[in-house]
């Protein structure tokens, strides 16, 4: 009888195509893949460390499985097993197999030790700076409307709160043909969008003197009719890639600005290479070359020595900005970065207070956008339908969410314009 695996993923989109990767593999080699966990033989948990909450929810996902079926192996995986030895803050417990960010893609070697009379846990996780090229497996996962294509992966950049690098290691990137491979094999089967992503795709191609525009270039002679970018840096949208944009057929006007402050203290103290007047520039220039764009972006609150002077910058400077919407969430303290032992560090309280009222900022500024948008014609792609309302759901190029009532049952993955005047609410 085969085993039964059950796969559990934390954190980033990422993540979320290397679960499918993982899966695949698994039932190539005889495994059978069970949605409920307690179903399973073997539990993986693909991890993510981006904040200790999302550490904290890992260990308690592990001792939780091990609760409720003790005889179960479970496999950790992902960034928090990668960094274990940068930032032990806590210790993973109940473990049989930590597997790191590359093996977790060869899962299929390392797992029958699992059964085998060894001692645990067994450790496989490599020096992930040695990893020099990018990892061309790839799964195909006609499931989702608008599926991920990994283009990148690792991180130059040393953000002084970010333990992404010591994760991912060194940037690399996929090639142009296996991108374009996967693209017009997604629209044969009549996928309408990708959506590019990776840990910092601005630096796709920097390894061969490439730039993401490069990449972009084939992407429009691509079969697809829709692609969408996942989060960019405000200072590689340089004008070349403005230009671009601005006279591409395909691309979404969909903007995440990874800006984390717009207070200069505050940049100059995390490691970012920008200033808060050169972020407001751009964002005004994003919004004039486009026909009203989404523009979100994320912000960090409470960032070590932020004083309350220093976050009134950064608010009045974000309510200024032509934003769509502000992803905000606290400073979390990493253990083997530079701002762990930075003093001043923000009482939670404060990092709350501050980050509620960003989030209401965010309200007004969304908002804003979607009123900006009534009456206006727009393509949406369709999405799922409701089995309970009937009701489809669909995007439109610049990220408006809306459902629309139809009783035909074809409309999935197909594209409409529509008036926005025909919906009593969008999202």
């Amino acid at each position: 009888m085969s085993k039964k695996f059950f796969v559990k993923t934390l954190g980033c989109k990422t993540n979320q195509i290397e679960e499918q990767i993982i899966a695949k593999n698994l039932k190539e080699c005889g495994f059978e893949q069970v949605f409920r966990d307690i179903s399973a033989d073997i539990f993986i948990l693909n991890s993510c460390t981006v904040t200790s909450h999302s550490v904290s929810s890992a260990h308690y996902l592990i001792n939780q499985i091990k609760r409720k079926k003790p005889e179960i192996k479970v496999i950790l995986t992902g960034c928090w097993a990668q960094t274990l030895k940068q930032n032990s803050e806590i210790e993973p417990q109940n473990v049989d197999l930590i597997l790191g960010n590359n093996e977790k893609l060869e899962i299929e070697k390392y797992i029958n030790e699992l059964f085998c009379e060894n001692s645990f846990p067994i450790e496989k996780v490599g020096d992930i700076f040695e990893i020099e090229k990018f990892n061309h497996k790839t799964v195909e996962n006609t499931k989702q409307t608008r599926p991920s294509i990994k283009i990148q992966e690792g991180c130059n950049n040393r953000c002084a709160y970010c333990l992404i690098p010591f994760a991912r290691g060194k940037s690399r990137s996929n090639s142009v043909e296996n991108v374009i491979e996967q693209i017009n094999s997604l629209a044969k089967n009549g996928t309408k969008e990708v959506v590019l992503t990776g840990i910092h795709i601005g630096q796709w191609g920097a390894e061969w003197g490439l730039e993401l525009c490069d990449l972009l270039f084939e992407i429009e002679k691509s079969a697809i009719e829709r692609y969408r970018l996942g989060s960019l840096y405000i200072n590689e949208l340089t004008p070349k890639m403005l230009d671009f944009l601005t006279k591409s057929e395909k691309f979404c006007p969909h903007f995440h600005l990874s800006l984390q402050s717009l207070c200069d203290k505050t940049l100059s103290a995390m490691n970012r290479k920008y200033s808060a007047n050169e972020a407001l520039e751009k964002i005004e220039k994003l919004y004039s070359s486009f026909d009203e764009p989404f523009l979100g972006c994320d912000i960090i609150a409470g960032f070590p020595n932020e004083s309350d002077e220093d976050f009134l910058c950064t608010y009045e400077n974000l309510k200024k900005a032509k934003l769509s919407e502000i992803h905000a969430f606290p400073y979390s303290k990493r253990k083997g970065t530079l701002a762990y032992d930075m003093e001043n560090q923000i009482p939670d309280n404060v990092k709350k207070e501050r980050m509620d009222l960003l989030l209401a900022l965010s309200g007004v500024k969304h908002g804003e956008f979607l009123e900006r948008n009534k009456n206006k014609e727009l393509e949406f792609l369709f999405e799922k339908k409701s089995p309970k309302t009937g009701e489809y759901s669909a995007i439109s190029r610049n990220y408006i969410k809306v459902y629309i009532k139809d009783e035909r049952d074809d409309l999935r993955n197909t594209l409409k314009t529509i008036n926005t005047a025909e919906f009593e609410q969008m999202y």
